[in-house]
């Protein structure tokens, strides 16, 4: 049986989705594998691999007692140029801060990715390839699933949302990188469909721009509703009674949010990022920007027919980045992990 530590304080933070994809991780091994894995959290013991989710400063200086760690593997939920329009740090401190990331990340003697595209970005950083696993997220279907058309109305009836109004979802932290400014003005352009924002500030004052969106936060336009940080079986409700989900990040790796919309069955639009091409191409409905998006929406409210189209869409994408699908890819990765920390340990 192999012993996989795993190191972690994403789910301190509410509202993010590292926290998700790490818990819904953990779940999935142990239910999976429960003889062929030893998982244990945040233990400084000795494992033949120590997986590492976040940055933590402790967890850096782990790092360096290679012997009880095992093969240390780390997850990248993000590179320096992701973070902009996220948190608003002083110039030094960003600078220090970004320095310490791909430090930590060439502490590791293997990377995975949640999206190909940044494979290329690592190597800039001065990371081989040949070190770097693309593997991509994946939601809990136990969670997040489409409902009944009966529990959908019931759902709507208990929200105070009109069983025929044409609903736009958009989902994650209050910050600029999400396209915060242009969700708002959609809505503002946009006055017969009813928007909802489902996320808060995770970061608090940290958060790039707080002091403005806290402001659009408690007074936002008559049909936009900002929910805060819900848990996750809330969420799961309002992707399901959502006529259409609706993300205008502008940098993002892979949300969490959108493969929880396609597992609910609701379709996707996207601002048309490059990053999306090699992972869910065809998909979603692509905008250019924020005007494309209005003309977009005035579109599907007055012919919706479209949106049956990508509703099966985002379902066939559900059945690719399912929990199923990528259970034995997992399995398949600590195994060939561990076996080349026992090669190299005989080697020494």
């Amino acid at each position: 049986m192999l012993e996989i530590n795993m190191f972690s304080s994403a789910d301190k933070v509410k509202g993010q989705g590292v926290g998700s994809v790490y818990l819904d991780l953990i779940k999935m091994l142990k239910k999976d594998f429960p003889n062929s894995f030893n998982i244990t959290l945040n233990k400084f013991k000795k494992a033949d691999v120590t997986h590492y989710h976040t940055i933590d400063l402790i967890f850096y200086f782990s790092t360096f007692f290679k012997k009880r760690r095992g093969r240390r593997i780390g997850y990248v939920h993000f590179v320096p140029d992701t973070l902009e329009g996220s948190l608003d740090l002083p110039w030094l401190v960003r600078i220090i801060f970004y320095r310490y990331v791909v430090l930590f990340y060439k502490r590791m003697d293997h990377l995975v990715v949640v999206n190909p595209s940044f494979i290329l970005e690592l190597e800039k950083l001065g990371i081989p390839a040949e070190k770097i696993t693309y593997i991509p997220n994946f939601v809990s279907s136990k969670t997040f699933y489409e409902r009944e058309e009966v529990e959908k109305a019931q759902i709507r009836e208990k929200k105070n949302i009109a069983k025929d109004q044409f609903l736009v979802l958009g989902a994650g932290q209050i910050q600029e990188r999400k396209g915060i400014d242009d969700f708002v003005k959609l809505a503002e352009e946009n006055p017969e469909l009813q928007f909802v924002w489902a996320g808060g500030f995770s970061f608090g004052k940290m958060t790039s721009g707080y002091e403005r969106y806290k402001k659009i936060y408690e007074n936002p336009p008559a049909n936009l509703i900002f929910t805060g940080i819900i848990p996750r079986e809330e969420l799961s409700e309002y992707y399901n009674i959502a006529t259409l989900f609706l993300l205008p990040s502008y940098n993002e790796l892979f949300p969490m949010c959108i493969l929880e919309a396609y597992s609910c069955g609701t379709p996707v639009m996207l601002r048309d990022l490059e990053l999306y091409h090699s992972i869910i191409e065809n998909d979603y409905i692509a905008a250019s920007d924020g005007v494309h998006m209005s003309q977009l929406l005035k579109k599907l409210k007055n012919s919706p027919t479209e949106l049956i189209y990508y509703k099966e869409q985002a379902k066939l994408a559900s059945k690719k980045y399912s929990e199923q699908n990528l259970s034995r890819v997992w399995y398949d990765f600590y195994n060939e992990q561990a076996q080349l920390y026992s090669y190299h340990v005989q080697s020494e």
